[in-house]
């Protein structure tokens, strides 16, 4: 079955960075656009970026762009999420996503298979 594993998560200070890791598993990983979601504390989820099949296209949030980026290994099934100058707004609970490369989306329920997650906490 498919899996994704999100791994990275942490405490860290304002300004700090973290890198966020989710490894895919039971999927053809270079067919599959992947996504990263987050969801803060009694919020709804909400998007942050995806990554075309081949890594050559991204979109990000204008709520991260500038301070996160998304790449991925498809030799290594595993999307990445690089976050620098990390703020207290930035804590949620941040999931990976993927669904069968179509067309970009920025919806969650557009996407078919999600990791568990992994918590991002910023403090002040």
């Amino acid at each position: 079955q498919v899996q994704l594993v999100e791994s990275g998560g942490g405490l860290v200070q304002d300004g700090g960075s973290l890198r966020l890791s989710c490894a895919a598993s039971g999927l053809t990983f270079s067919d599959y656009y992947m996504a990263w979601f987050r969801q803060p504390p009694g919020k709804e989820r909400e998007f942050v970026a995806v990554i075309s099949t081949r890594g050559n296209t991204a979109f990000h949030s204008d709520s991260v762009k500038g301070r996160f980026t998304i790449s991925r290994d498809n030799a290594k099934n595993t999307v990445y999420l690089q976050m620098n100058s990390l703020r207290p707004e930035d804590t949620a609970v941040y999931h990976c996503a993927g669904k069968f490369a179509s067309a970009f989306t920025f919806k969650p329920n557009d996407y078919t298979y999600w990791g568990q997650g992994t918590q991002v906490t910023v403090s002040s």
